[in-house]
């Protein structure tokens, strides 16, 4: 009995806290949440580069490698915006973030240049080996970016 009334008394005990418990069962929740977002971003990404790299291919038996580059590119950019929208952040498309989109796209393709430049001609890191580390610094980037266009529109 007068144990159970210092237990009760005791509020000293952080790991007690309702305020302390919601906090960290809502941080474990952002984290599994943003994790899982990254994961369907990385799905996403493989299934995106193979649709780009699909319609290149189709196009090259018409016409220019270039043109058939960009066209692709594009294509994936708008099929990356449909996915990420509905499959990686589950966020409805709207005006705004379709229009924002392909700035993430520009952002990233400047970055992945400018850091491949540096890699192989600052780092002396061979052309094959640069790619994908470039790659790799380049993808949360790219994460970060779209989730903050489709989280905000």
């Amino acid at each position: 009995p007068i144990s159970s009334q210092v237990e009760q008394i005791e509020p000293d005990n952080p790991m007690q806290s309702p305020e302390l418990e919601s906090s960290a069962q809502s941080s474990n929740h952002r984290f599994r949440r943003i994790t899982g977002e990254f994961l369907r971003f990385l799905i996403m990404g493989g299934i995106n580069t193979l649709v780009a790299y699909l319609v290149y291919l189709i196009l090259l038996i018409w016409m220019r490698y270039e043109v058939a580059y960009a066209i692709g590119y594009a294509v994936g950019i708008c099929f990356a915006y449909a996915l990420s929208a509905t499959f990686v952040f589950r966020k409805p498309m709207n005006r705004r973030s379709a229009i924002q989109f392909p700035l993430v796209y520009l952002a990233q393709f400047l970055l992945s240049l400018g850091l491949l430049k540096v890699a192989v001609d600052w780092l002396d890191i061979p052309e094959w080996l640069a790619f994908i580390l470039v790659v790799a610094l380049t993808v949360p980037v790219t994460f970060t970016l779209t989730r903050r266009v489709l989280h905000a529109g």
